[in-house]
């Protein structure tokens, strides 16, 4: 169970009887509340979009970070949850954009950054941005930190359960295998789907060569006849409930997994992986944007940092809530590795539109393909065809078989 450090746990004290017993009251000293408090009193509402699992909640004895928000601003948090980065993607272009704060993944934040959805971030109005590794400043995929501020990083790794499968897990190509036809699970987004392709290929995860593309969607195919199911949240249950034996996936969740089954265990694929950073971001006409700044500093409030990276189990950017976590997670080799541990490691960049419509049209063609189970259940149909003409035949007492 997800437990908070005794230094988190020291902000929060007993509820006042004059409050029910479910609500907190939280300690604010150490929060300046001249700039926290200055929308108090205007009924200033909120609409963040964030992955699903993605915060503190106050389940199991956690901190719930949006109520402490809520307390400390006066400002209401309208919460909802997103499961890919071309669902919030997709949803913010068809013009619902309601939202003040989203949370996207660095390729993601690239893209809507190129096409003018996202709204350039005032830094007077986030002052723990100084909290911020020098590692993650300036990035690649936002590169003069105009629109993001980096919310949590890790890697992709293979999850398996050690009961289920057969001898070592080493890689990718532990995918392709066809001992673990229908026992596998794969990513239902096509950026993270291609990645595990392409490496097995020897491709930059960042190709824009169609014919690598057009290889790696052949291999995705080849693969499908295994796949047990396409998920992203749906992970949990099944690998948590023994359903599958193994799955790619973030190496965050593996440990949120591992606290339920603990048959679980993970490798680093040995042909490399995707390293990942998910920024909080404003969309273009967000109604609070100043509002919505605050909110992205109150993330970066150490403890609060601290406290969403204990629940969700992914690494922090925030040097100041590393300090704050347990030794034994901030010495975890998976969790915070070496340099070296990093050499086939490879961060996503934004594609062109071109390439981008290509892996879309892709992406459909398998999910839709069918070809390889007509050729798996061909011989069925011609069995089953053959026996009913042979049947048919003896019944008109005919000379000849007709069958395809």
């Amino acid at each position: 169970m997800k437990k908070l450090t005794s230094l988190i746990l020291a902000a929060v004290l007993t509820a006042s009887m004059a409050v029910p017993a479910c609500a907190e009251e939280y300690d604010f000293s150490n929060y300046d509340l001249e700039y926290y408090q200055k929308f108090k009193g205007q009924d200033i509402e909120l609409n963040v979009y964030n992955w699903g699992e993605y915060i503190s909640d106050g389940t199991d004895d956690t901190l719930d970070v949006n109520s402490m928000f809520e307390e400390l601003t006066g400002i209401e948090v309208n919460y909802t949850t997103f499961d890919t980065n071309e669902a919030m993607y997709a949803k913010l272009k068809s013009g619902a954009n309601t939202y003040d704060v989203v949370i996207p993944s660095d390729y993601m934040v690239s893209r809507m950054m190129h096409e003018g959805m996202l709204e350039e971030l005032d830094f007077n109005n986030i002052p723990n941005f100084e909290h911020i590794d020098e590692k993650f400043v300036n990035p690649e995929y936002d590169p003069q930190n105009l629109y993001s501020v980096p919310y949590t990083w890790g890697m992709v790794g293979l999850i398996y359960n050690r009961d289920m499968v057969n001898g070592e897990i080493t890689g990718w190509d532990d995918m392709w295998s066809p001992s673990y036809t229908n026992n596998m699970l794969m990513f239902k987004n096509p950026r993270d789907a291609f990645a595990i392709a392409l490496f097995k290929l020897g491709y930059s995860i960042n190709t824009e060569d169609p014919m690598q593309l057009r290889e790696a969607a052949e291999l995705l195919k080849e693969q499908k006849t295994m796949v047990q199911a396409y998920v992203m949240d749906q992970i949990f249950d099944k690998m948590q409930g023994n359903e599958a034996a193994l799955a790619p996936y973030y190496v965050g969740d593996y440990f949120t997994m591992k606290e339920v089954n603990d048959s679980l265990e993970i490798c680093i694929p040995a042909e490399g992986t995707n390293i990942f950073v998910d920024a909080a971001c404003i969309p273009k006409g967000a109604a609070n944007k100043e509002a919505a700044e605050m909110y992205i500093n109150f993330l970066n409030e150490p403890e609060i940092a601290a406290a969403n990276i204990e629940y969700i189990c992914y690494s922090t950017p925030n040097t100041a809530a590393l300090e704050m976590l347990p030794d034994e997670v901030r010495n975890d080799p998976i969790r915070y590795p070496e340099a070296e541990q990093l050499a086939n490691a490879q961060m996503f960049v934004n594609l062109s539109e071109e390439t981008n419509l290509l892996l879309d049209q892709l992406w459909t063609e398998i999910l839709s393909d069918d070809a390889d189970y007509l050729n798996w259940a061909m011989p069925l149909f011609v069995l089953g065809a053959l026996v009913i003409s042979v049947l048919v035949t003896a019944m008109r007492k005919k000379r000849k078989k007709k069958y395809r």
